[in-house]
């Protein structure tokens, strides 16, 4: 038998609405967990003060470089990194609870289930929504820009999918998915402006609609009816923006705005 401890994980910031939710959830399976938050002003301490939980601070510098922080302040090998908005489903904490018991790998996938409005979302590109979040710090870390951060692993890392959800509570209104779409598409122009991308304006016209008809269509979101609908709207509207910005960047840099 191969039996490992394990260190869960979570960045918060301001986060009073989900992070008891999530600690609860990881209580059944983590023997220690580390919150790292970035100076949150409501409650989060508070309500991590009410679990067996190692509560630190840092200033945030990018997803990525506080998740590999957190990860370092682990005392386990193998670590469970969640956001504060994430908990295991039931059929996920048995999956984990028996790695613990025998780890034949180093990493393990799940799906992530997102959830929207109240409602489960399992088809667009939201699921499945497959994550690397269980292995060996040892064999990866975190990598990636400030929107797309994700774990790299060693080569020749053994790799194992497991069952059950990892439950995301991601949008409670539609006008919170309209905020985050307009935040995210404005750092993501900054980007495309960064690294020089050209056909901007060619990538305006054409990529929204594929995007919708992606979602819509080929990934049935209309299966999901009206939140379906909404969903691969504003994906494709998050596109548009992201374009139409990168544009505005672009030419404001040169003087023509």
């Amino acid at each position: 038998m191969n039996e490992i401890k394990l260190s869960a994980v979570v960045i918060t910031f301001n986060e009073e609405k989900n992070i008891a939710a999530c600690l609860k959830s990881l209580q059944a399976v983590a023997d220690e967990i580390i919150v790292l938050d970035s100076f949150s002003t409501d409650r989060t301490k508070k309500i991590c003060e009410q679990f067996d939980v190692q509560f630190v601070t840092h200033s945030f510098d990018g997803y990525t470089a506080q998740k590999n922080r957190a990860d370092k302040l682990a005392k386990h090998d193998f670590i469970l990194s969640l956001d504060a908005d994430e908990l295991l489903s039931d059929e996920l904490k048995q999956a984990i609870l028996e790695v613990k018991k025998n780890s034949l790998h180093d990493a393990y996938f799940f799906n992530r289930l997102n959830h929207y409005c109240g409602k489960a979302i399992r088809v667009t590109d939201w699921y499945p929504d497959r994550k690397l979040r269980l292995w060996n710090k040892n064999k990866g870390q975190w990598e990636g820009d400030f929107l797309h951060e994700k774990v790299v692993l060693q080569v020749g890392t053994s790799t194992k999918f497991l069952e059950g959800d990892l439950l995301h509570y991601s949008f409670a209104s539609i006008e919170e998915h309209i905020l985050q779409a307009n935040k995210f598409s404005s750092i993501a122009a900054a980007q495309l402006v960064s690294a020089q991308k050209k056909g901007l304006f060619f990538r305006l016209l054409l990529n929204p609609f594929f995007k919708f008809f992606k979602n819509y269509v080929l990934k049935r979101g209309f299966l999901a009816g009206w939140y379906g609908f909404i969903i691969s709207n504003i994906i494709a509207f998050e596109t548009f923006l992201k374009y139409a910005k990168a544009i505005h960047l672009k030419f404001k840099k040169k003087g023509n705005f």
